[in-house]
């Protein structure tokens, strides 16, 4: 998710790192997705004991790979053909042979799990006011996400104490 501070034209994306079990732990930074990827793994890796990092094809770079290998989890990231035609076709050549064994990868039913972490960022924005932010400065910035991730997190509390 992004947002446009209105003193300066920097792009803000808050990363949020969602653990499995849909804990939230909030890391926001003013950098692009990939540049954050490595130093959000290593953060949570001592706040959370976790087996994979789950990212998706923005983080698809071999650094990220074999950092997320150095800490002893596996890298669940989606791949990033950009640009290579022939990696295109084989991972659709790939897909439909699995569909036509009835088979799925363990790293795609995995990945699956990315739909809780996407829908919590659209609740984010939607309904707790991340989509846009219009006040001045860093700390202002800060401040107004952080307490719409309180609010969807006390939201989200109030939805496990009473059942609908």
């Amino acid at each position: 998710m992004q947002c446009q501070a209105s003193d300066a034209n920097l792009r803000q994306s808050p990363h949020l790192e969602v653990a499995a079990n849909g804990q939230k732990l909030p890391l926001p930074v003013s950098v692009h997705d990939s540049q954050a990827a490595i130093p959000l793994a290593k953060m949570t890796d001592v706040r959370v004991t976790s087996l994979d990092d789950l990212m998706d094809a923005a983080h698809d770079a071999k650094e990220t790979h074999e950092a997320s290998k150095a800490l002893g989890h596996v890298p669940i990231i989606d791949v990033n053909p950009r640009r290579d035609r022939e990696l295109k076709e084989e991972m659709k050549r790939a897909a439909r042979a699995l569909r036509a064994c009835g088979l799925a990868m363990p790293e795609s039913v995995r990945y699956r799990i990315r739909s809780g972490v996407e829908r919590t960022n659209d609740r984010l924005k939607d309904e707790f006011g991340a989509r846009h932010v219009r006040v001045r400065g860093h700390a202002k910035v800060f401040s107004h996400l952080m307490f719409g991730l309180l609010a969807l997190t006390a939201d989200q509390l109030m939805r496990l104490a009473v059942p609908p």
